[in-house]
């Protein structure tokens, strides 16, 4: 039994991990770089207003990726950043409308709000983050975190905190096993104790077998510190 959980544990470990670490790459790399860089094309959004009701709500999280401009299609959802009237300097999650190509070549969208009564100001496809590919259905309390930067870390932080706390008690009881099967193994070589005997003192000789392992780190400690100061 103890096996198989420590087997499903650390499945759940790696995938808590590889998650964790993703979330963190994202949202660091978008705050640094201000929105102007994405990790393997992903970017992470919070939804601010109801333009986009019923279908994203205040709080969601949505996910985007980079897209190539001929591969939007209308009626796609897409994140831009405005670059005209009430839209300027805004992040904007809306879905495409209308599209026409230039005479250069450049694409050029139009967008609306679903629940907005009219279109957006036209946006070229430089102004474009991603298309919106997952959401995250709204939390309120896991919007708060989300919406605050040290929120953030430290809803990250925290999960990484107990991994490595009960990967430490694993260690600590594995090693404590170990120990104890040594000196099972030892003892039962011997020949000279009795079974009473070995009981009484099994705590005794695990305690000292643990100072001693303790002494010797210290003194490998000690020989890696004189090695680097020689």
């Amino acid at each position: 039994m103890l096996k198989v959980i420590r087997t499903i544990w650390a499945i759940i470990r790696a995938i808590l991990t590889v998650v964790l670490v993703a979330l963190l790459v994202v949202v660091v790399t978008q705050r640094v770089s201000n929105n102007k860089m994405a990790v393997a094309g992903f970017r992470i959004f919070t939804v601010v207003t109801e333009s986009m009701k019923p279908k994203y709500l205040v709080g969601d999280a949505i996910v985007t990726k980079t897209i190539e401009p001929s591969e939007i299609k209308i009626g796609d959802d897409i994140t831009y950043l405005g670059m005209a009237e009430s839209f300027k300097d805004k992040i904007v999650t809306h879905r495409v409308i209308n599209i026409e190509k230039g005479e250069d070549g450049v694409y050029i969208f139009e967008t609306k709000g679903i629940a907005n009564p009219k279109a957006d100001p036209k946006i070229n496809e430089s102004q474009i983050f991603g298309k919106v590919i997952y959401k995250i259905k709204s939390i309120s309390y896991v919007n708060g975190i989300i919406g605050n930067l040290y929120g953030m870390y430290f809803a990250i932080f925290i999960p990484f905190g107990l991994i490595i706390f009960i990967e430490y008690i694993l260690y600590r009881r594995d090693r404590d096993e170990e120990i104890e099967e040594e000196l099972k193994e030892k003892e039962s070589k011997d020949g000279t104790k009795k079974d009473g005997e070995l009981e009484e003192n099994k705590s005794k000789d695990i305690d000292e077998e643990k100072e001693r392992r303790k002494e010797r780190r210290k003194k490998r400690r000690k020989r890696r510190n004189r090695n680097k100061n020689d």
